[in-house]
């Protein structure tokens, strides 16, 4: 049941990473998905750097800080995927 509420979680925050990096429109449910746990994986690493402990809704701890912690890695790593397709030649 765990890995479906994951699932769940992570595409909302996939959705709404995207939507706060205007993305929305280039990826589909799955890439939400994959976006949101990768964030959350990246939330909790940079938490646990920056403030000890980072707790991420992939280490249980599922609460706002740690909704909010997931967000803020989905939209930081949203950012580095634009600035590599920025800088490929179209």
């Amino acid at each position: 049941m765990g890995f479906i509420i994951w699932l769940i979680v992570g595409g909302i925050i996939g959705w709404v990473a995207s939507m706060i990096m205007k993305t929305d429109a280039q990826q589909g449910a799955l890439m939400n998905i994959v976006v949101g746990i990768v964030g959350a994986v990246l939330g909790g690493w940079l938490g646990g750097m920056l403030l000890g402990d980072g707790g991420s809704i992939n280490s249980g701890d599922f609460s706002l800080s740690g909704l909010l912690m997931s967000l803020l890695g989905a939209v930081v790593l949203l950012a580095i995927v634009n600035m590599f397709r920025r800088g490929r030649v179209r």
